[in-house]
């Protein structure tokens, strides 16, 4: 497929800690090359930022890029379409240059119009279904007009949802792992069950109802959880400041917590802590249950790529996830209780249940695929 096409992430120079952050955007870089496409990896500058230190997170993303072979495809520009401080220029495309793409594949709900708007055909990603249907409702995001519009919750733009669509057509995908990079990995029986978290997120109110992203809250409501199971669990959490204050509270209850920037900092940190995980146990934020999108975690699917079971909270009925093969799908401490005994009873057949499941549905060259047939398909029809 001899596509250029440009990924826009969602500003992975601000957060140089966040392995996990990052992989969201290598999944899509890494299943487009696989599928023959030219990538660019457009980032935007932070205009506030002290020159010196926007070099050295620059310097620190293409290193990150360069072990995957991306770091000559990354471009910069202001949130205006400026192109990048001289001192920036000489080692990195510009976005005149990104334009030039076949198509903009924007995962970033703050891009400017200013940029998009260069670009002769992009698509949206929606990767915080319902959430962001409400903030632009609220007034809090102004959407940058895009030509086609995908989202990864199932419900978003139907009949089921239970938010509005903002007057726009939105096409479902599935998230993408890129299945190369996460090959099935064998553990110890005594590894924990982990994730990856944050603790906090906002809190707001939307026709009556609150509409709550803290993670805490969540994991608050299962606090008693390892004291019913036998399994080991440990949460990976961004807690800086906070961790004793936190580790005080949930280690007496059986968690076992770590600071997920010991961890996770790097793409590799991040996989391996994965890959040698036992599988997953996670809540979800209360927005995700409540608006029940059925959102899934870009997270979870590393975990079932690697072959290791998931027992996560429960955020919408599905059309094809399971709620107890492989991925659990628990809503209330009962069911959580239920899924960690039911996982560990057949360990080794809903390890390759979960491996199946990203193979079927989650395989970046196929879900990649369709979302560029659709963008490109919709493209031609607009030409003629």
């Amino acid at each position: 497929m001899s596509l250029t096409v440009c990924l826009a992430p969602a500003n992975t120079m601000a957060y140089p800690n966040g392995g996990g952050h990052t992989w969201v955007y290598l999944q899509w870089a890494l299943g487009l090359r696989a599928l023959g496409c030219q990538v660019i990896w457009l980032e935007v500058l932070d205009p506030g930022k002290p020159l010196e230190a926007t070099k050295a997170d620059v310097a620190a993303l293409r290193r990150r890029l360069d072990r995957y072979g991306l770091a000559e495809s990354l471009a910069l520009c202001s949130p205006n379409g400026a192109p990048p401080p001289q001192d920036l220029a000489a080692r990195v495309l510009d976005l005149e240059a990104a334009a030039e793409a076949d198509l903009l594949i924007n995962l970033w709900h703050v891009l400017s119009a200013a940029v998009v708007r260069r670009f002769r055909r992009s698509a949206l990603i929606d990767t915080d279904p319902g959430l962001l249907q409400i903030w632009m409702t609220r007034g809090d995001v102004r959407l940058a007009p895009h030509d086609i519009y995908f989202t990864i919750g199932e419900t978003v733009g139907t009949p089921a949802a239970c938010f509005p669509d903002c007057g726009l057509r939105w096409h479902y995908t599935p998230p993408p792992v890129f299945l190369p990079e996460w090959p099935p990995a064998p553990v110890e029986a005594t590894a924990p069950y982990t994730t990856v978290t944050h603790w906090w997120g906002s809190k707001f109110e939307f026709r009556g109802r609150t509409i709550n992203e803290e993670k805490h809250v969540a994991f608050a409501e299962y606090k008693e959880l390892p004291t019913r199971t036998s399994a080991r669990l440990e949460l990976a959490v961004c807690l800086a400041e906070h961790y004793e204050n936190y580790r005080r509270q949930m280690e007496p209850a059986g968690w076992r917590l770590r600071e997920a920037w010991e961890v996770s900092a790097t793409p590799e940190d991040y996989r391996a802590y994965v890959r040698r995980s036992r599988g997953e146990f996670s809540c979800a934020k209360p927005a995700y249950v409540a608006l029940q999108t059925s959102w899934m975690s870009d997270r979870t699917l590393c975990y079932l790529a690697s072959g290791k079971p998931a027992i996560v909270q429960h955020t919408g009925p599905s059309a094809f996830l399971p709620d107890a093969d492989g991925l659990f799908r628990f809503r209330n401490l009962d069911e959580a209780v239920r899924a960690l005994k039911a996982a560990e009873s057949d360990y080794s057949r809903h390890c390759r249940q979960a491996r199946a499941l990203a193979e079927e549905h989650f395989d970046a060259r196929r879900v990649i695929g369709r979302v560029l047939e659709r963008a490109l398909e919709r493209g031609a029809e607009s030409a003629a």
